[in-house]
């Protein structure tokens, strides 16, 4: 049985979401169609956006979030598709991990275009259409990295900084205006972005926790989600005393857990992202 019910704040919605061929991005459409919501999902993986888009019963589109053009061209089959857009969720991300110097410039590029300014392209794309209506809400998935720097995540965690300061301004920026932006913010997650750290002791989350958040989130239409318990208290962490940071960023548990990694474990992982 589905852990998912069909809701009437889903039923009839029209939903995109970008990088959903797998992971969170899967498992969240999954959850808005067995809700009742129309989905549509994007991803740059052409053959697994499709035999995702077939498993759902849903439209898949090829999609790079980098380019405008890419995703204007997404959000008009989803709208031809089911009709006006009333959700966005950038979903779409990649997490290198190690070494700061180890990282080429295409990588920190990269990851800068996806992770940030592919949700920044996405939601002025979507708050046009949503402004005209005067209605719609875009939802960033961020990352409690976005709150908590780590050594060995350099720049994801500037890139996932980026959107939740982002949302936070354009939110107060729109709300008058009937768009509400929200983030969630995920902490370790069982997808291949984990893959081969050591998380031993660290509570993971699974996709379909994080999609359950999400289905919140467009409910509540809350600014901040955070699917694991107590992860809202590490947004506490830029007033924590200079000490006592530098002291927790510095143990070795915390120092290690992005920067060691079992590079054969993360090789899948790390090669779609350098062919991404």
């Amino acid at each position: 049985m589905s852990p998912f019910r069909r809701s009437a704040t889903l039923v009839g919605k029209t939903v995109a979401i970008t990088g959903a061929a797998r992971g969170i991005g899967f498992a969240t459409a999954k959850a808005l169609v067995e809700g009742g919501a129309h989905v549509v999902i994007g991803d740059i993986d052409t053959e697994a956006v499709g035999k995702a888009a077939a498993d759902l019963g849903a439209l898949g589109v090829e999609l790079d979030v980098t380019q405008k053009s890419s995703f204007a061209t997404f959000l008009d089959r989803t709208e031809i598709e089911h009709g006006p857009l009333d959700v966005l969720i950038n979903n779409a991300g990649v997490m290198p991990t190690g070494s700061f110097l180890s990282y080429s410039e295409r990588l920190i590029r990269r990851t800068i275009d996806i992770n940030l300014v592919g949700a920044v392209l996405g939601t002025q794309l979507a708050a046009e259409r949503m402004m005209r209506r005067g209605r719609g809400h875009v939802i960033n998935i961020a990352s409690i990295a976005g709150r908590a720097p780590a050594p060995g995540l350099t720049i994801y965690n500037a890139t996932k900084f980026g959107v939740i300061g982002f949302s936070e301004a354009l939110n107060a920026e729109l709300e008058p205006h009937g768009v509400r932006i929200s983030t969630v913010q995920p902490s370790h997650t069982a997808t291949e972005l984990i893959d081969g750290l050591d998380h031993t002791g660290i509570p993971v989350a699974t996709p379909e926790r994080v999609a359950r958040t999400v289905l919140k989130a467009i409910r509540t239409q809350q600014l901040h989600a955070y699917p694991m318990p107590g992860m809202g208290a590490i947004s506490l962490m830029g007033p924590v005393p200079g000490p006592l940071k530098r002291r927790i960023l510095k143990s070795r548990r915390y120092r290690d857990l992005f920067l060691v990694a079992d590079a054969s474990a993360r090789e899948d992982y790390d090669a779609r992202i350098a062919r991404s």
